[in-house]
């Protein structure tokens, strides 16, 4: 009976298989609390170059593998591994998130002297071996799977693994008993001023929480609106001439997330880009077919880039700054844009959807 249940079009797998992927995605969640969960999303980032390096090779020299077709060795890297089991943001990053938030809750010894949000903010944070922790990480990290695998199997319209990172954060928010949005400190949701003036968040008390600041912005150095701007266009066209010539969507994406070791490493002043060159390289997808220019693709791309950036920051000052958590602006970004390309596409306004499989 469970066999049959498990090979409905949901689920869309044989016991066996299924059983596997949960197995290693338990791993994979507690390998993500082990490492943080931006490190271990700093690992994506070079396991997809990997895998897209390997993919444009054999795009360019064609097979000559024997039984192996073109892009079955990059679709192993760059999907069951990359964006999978072992370094997948749905499974590794989501179980690194809600380790850090169980941590804000459970450890708050563990905070660093110089982090000035709250604890569970921290996703830069590497739990090594504390085995409640990583238990932690480890139930997320199947909980992400299943939501991915079943948004994926009912066809939801949109990258359901980024949609399964953000739903995993705002489960981890009820689960350990933070507020969904959070006490806006500033004049409204939006207003990031309490940040630059560093004022402190009020207490129940009426005094301040020590060291919390009353607006947390996910990037200080990344949330004015003409900087975002400026970074999503130039990230956008970047990540579309990638594209253009390579033909992999996701590499700009994976070059982005590398870069991310050194914001990890307390390199300032990195910006946080893959949600830009990933929808840049969409803008460059969509573009093309309609347009059949490439300097204009490379336009597209642009504004593209531009509109995912402001997404980002959008989103960050709607459900990030007020929180005690982490709910990830980049995959906000990415789950909203690309939920409003794949109506569009299913509504036969586009040409394409990208690379949603619809």
């Amino acid at each position: 009976m469970v066999q049959v249940l498990l090979q409905v079009p949901v689920i869309g797998m044989e016991f066996e298989a299924f059983a596997v992927l949960f197995i290693a995605a338990l791993a994979g969640g507690a390998f993500g609390a082990a490492l943080g969960a931006l490190p271990s999303f700093v690992f994506t980032g070079f396991v997809v170059f990997l895998g897209e390096g390997i993919a444009i090779l054999q795009n360019e020299i064609g097979s000559e593998l024997g039984s192996i077709g073109p892009g079955d060795i990059a679709t192993g890297v760059t999907g069951t591994i990359g964006f999978g089991a072992v370094t997948g943001p749905h499974i590794a990053f989501a179980g690194g998130v809600a380790a850090t938030a169980y941590a804000g809750r459970k450890y708050p010894e563990m905070e660093p002297d110089d982090w000035d949000y709250h604890f569970g903010k921290n996703i830069l944070y590497a739990f090594g071996t504390k085995p409640d922790i990583l238990a932690v990480g480890a139930i997320f990290g199947v909980v992400g799977m299943l939501i991915t695998r079943i948004m994926g199997g009912i066809g939801f319209p949109t990258d359901n693994i980024a949609l399964s990172v953000v739903a995993t954060a705002f489960l981890a928010r009820i689960v350990f008993g933070y507020p969904l949005v959070g006490k806006v400190g500033g004049s409204s949701i939006l207003d990031m001023t309490p940040f630059e003036r560093e004022e402190k968040r009020v207490a129940a008390d009426g005094g301040t929480e020590t060291g919390r600041l009353a607006t947390e912005p996910w990037l200080p150095h990344q949330y004015k609106w003409s900087g975002v701007t400026a970074i999503g266009i130039v990230g956008g066209i970047l990540g579309g001439f990638i594209w253009l010539e390579t033909g992999s969507i996701f590499l700009g994406y994976a070059i982005s997330a590398m870069s991310l070791l050194f914001l990890n490493l307390g390199v300032e002043k990195i910006p946080v880009t893959h949600h830009i060159t990933l929808l840049g390289a969409v803008g460059a997808v969509i573009a093309m077919p309609a347009i059949g220019s490439e300097p204009a693709a490379l336009l597209v791309a642009g504004a593209f880039g531009a509109i995912s950036g402001l997404f980002g920051e959008v989103t960050q000052r709607l459900f990030y700054s007020h929180s005690g958590t982490h709910v990830d602006p980049p995959a906000m970004a990415i789950a909203l844009f690309m939920f409003i390309l794949g109506l569009l596409y299913l509504a036969g306004l586009l040409p394409n959807a990208g690379y949603l499989g619809l």
